[in-house]
This record gives C-alpha cells, structure tokens and sequence, in this order.
C-alpha cells in the first residue's frame, strides 16, 4: 500500500538516526538458518530450523497489572494452525487464579486478512519492502510490532510478546516489575562471546556488554510505553545486523534475537531472567512451575520410550512435519516412559483441535 510505504521510509530514517551504528552497510550473504557455534550445518531449513540443544517473584498487590498477549505471525498454514492451539490455550487460562492475562492479538504480518480474522482477535500489519528481509522472515517481527504499537488501541499497560508454538499451561501473572521487563534467558544467547560483533550495534559508551541480557523478544513481559520506545531500534538493529556479513555470520537464525536484547540494553530496560517462564521438552522434562510449553524441539523416541533425537523414532511429534497441512485430530500420545513434558504437550495438541471449530 502506498501509504504504508511512505510511513515505512519515513520511520526507518528518523529511526536509524537515533542508533550509533552505519546502517549503510551492504552485504549479499545468503541466510544461514541454524544457531552460532562450532557445528554449523550447512543445510537450510524452508520452515524452521532444528534448534542445538544444550527468581522469585515477591510482592503483591491488589490491583492487577493486565498484560497483552501479542503473537506475530504470517499467513502460513505452518503458523496459522499453531496460532489457532494457542489461542485455545489462553482462552483456557486467561481468567483462571493468579492470572494477569488481558487481551489478546495476533499480528498478522502478511498484509491483508486472512478466513481466520472472526476466530482470533487480529491485527494486519505490512510486510516489509520487496526484498527487505533477504530471505529472513523474522525480520517482519519487529516491522509488525512497531505499526502494531503505534496504530492499535491497546488498554494494558504492559506487553507479552509469545510465539505461535507456545501453549500456555496455566494462567500468567504479571511476572516484571520496577520497570524491568521479565524474559526467559536462552543458553545460545551469548553477548560476551560475541561482544566484538555487538559492539558495532551497542558501542562502548553505552555501558558494558553485560548490560545485554541473554534474550529473546519472547517470551517476554514488559511495559508498553518502554517497548514503544524498544520496537524502532530492534527493527533498525535488525536491518543493521542483516546487512552487517559478520553479524549475519555469527547470529544466523538468532541474528532478531540478539537485536532485541541489544535494543532493550540501548534504552536501559533490563530485564528479570526467569527460567520458569516457559519449557521446552524433550529436553526439559516435566512441567514443574513453567507457564508456557515451547514446542520449538522434535520429539523423537522409540517405542520403549528411548529418545532419538537427531534421528526421527518410531514415534515422533515434530511441528515442521506440519509445514503445508494442520496436524490431524488425535495424534497418537507417546509410549510409556516418555517424559510428562512431551505427553502434555500431545494431548494438549489434541484437546485443542478437537474442540476448535472447523479443525481439518
């Protein structure tokens, strides 16, 4: 749309003027879809790629401090069937005890609606410009959320950026505090080790490199007012860190990422680490006290419960094995022995299509 572009040109060049890096960098290296590290493959994935594996909260009050759920998404029948489970799930959980679930949008980054507009509340934003994104389309993420910040009504004052392939388990209280956002901290998040690279994006007069946290842009809870003053320079980071061949290099599939810690660090939000905000089986193995399941793992086992990863089992469940089509109503559950994580995760897959309407 032309409007749409005009505000997008106008945005990326009063925004990058606040961000002391050179966005003018140019850089043609294809996108390298697997984490940093010594054991890069050299294989690419058209959906999403196989991820290496490897605070209390005090207080109270009366009054409840609401958060808004915001799901970026494109229009795939990939995140399309993962968005429909989750906002099962949060309907479920959203007015259970202790919760601080406000509402809820998924925003739709395709450019246009799409048939499931009357089934989950929904906000279209504009992709990027033709070839903006090289190939990376996380980097619509950021782009969405500031037209989303910037043009919806939003009545919480706080913000949960989630994902698609997050089921929440149990209702979500507000879990940030004295402006301090609160974020699950990732192990291949690692600002030290990269503290080179960063440095072009976070120069040393902003402080020391710890003052990037080991995160991503979810899950995370943070205030609205301090994520509108975030979402610009994430996306310019982003574009920055695209066009950069070292950054693109080094970052691969977490390059977003990393430019969302960078930009929360360049606008003094810190953030709680907060190891309970979510699991991620097979590899965490039960529930426990985590408030959201990430099924970003195969799950791959044999039929005495032994777990195969890395090499698909007897019995698997697999998000990228549903890339053109939704999964089926009652996949079958796991073998006995598998871990209760992986269990949940499967009947919770198959309590939510089968009392979705319209599932196929």
């Amino acid at each position: 749309m032309g409007c749409g572009n005009i505000f997008f040109t106008i945005l990326i060049t009063l925004s990058v003027a606040l961000i002391t890096y050179n966005i003018l960098i140019s850089a043609n290296a294809p996108l390298k879809q697997d984490f940093p590290g010594p054991s890069r493959s050299s294989s690419s994935f058209s959906v999403d790629p196989v991820i290496k594996m490897p605070l209390d909260r005090s207080g109270s009050s009366n009054s409840k401090r609401l958060f808004h759920t915001a799901v970026t998404a494109s229009d795939s029948v990939y995140n399309t069937w993962q968005c429909r489970i989750m906002y099962y799930w949060f309907k479920k959980f959203k007015d259970g005890p202790n919760s601080e679930m406000g509402g809820f949008t998924r925003i739709l980054h395709s450019g246009k609606p799409d048939q499931f507009m009357d089934e989950i509340p929904t906000f279209v934003a504009q992709p990027l410009a033709a070839g903006m994104d090289q190939g990376y389309i996380v980097l619509n993420r950021p782009w969405a959320f500031v037209q989303w910040l910037r043009e919806a009504d939003i009545k919480e004052d706080y913000i949960l950026m989630a994902e698609p392939d997050h089921i929440i388990v149990k209702p979500i209280p507000n879990l940030s505090r004295d402006g301090l956002g609160a974020a699950f901290p990732f192990f291949y998040i690692e600002p030290k080790k990269y503290e080179s690279v960063l440095r072009k994006f976070f120069p040393e007069e902003n402080g020391p490199i710890t003052k990037i946290d080991p995160i991503g842009n979810s899950p995370v809870i943070v205030g609205k007012e301090s994520l509108k003053k975030i979402a610009p320079t994430w996306m310019n980071v982003s574009l920055a860190m695209k066009k950069d061949p070292e950054a693109d290099n080094a970052f691969g599939w977490v390059l977003e990422m990393y430019a969302y810690a960078v930009a929360s660090a360049v606008h003094g939000v810190g953030n709680i680490l907060y190891k309970d905000f979510m699991i991620q089986p097979p590899w965490d193995k039960e529930i426990g006290k985590k408030f959201i399941i990430h099924y970003t793992y195969g799950c791959d086992y044999t039929m005495k419960g032994e777990l195969t990863y890395g090499k698909i089992g007897e019995w698997r469940f697999d998000k990228r094995s549903y890339d053109h089509v939704a999964p089926p109503k009652n996949l079958p559950l796991p073998p006995p022995g598998v871990p209760e994580s992986v269990v949940t995760l499967v009947k919770m897959v198959n309590e939510a299509t089968a009392n979705i309407p319209n599932w196929s």
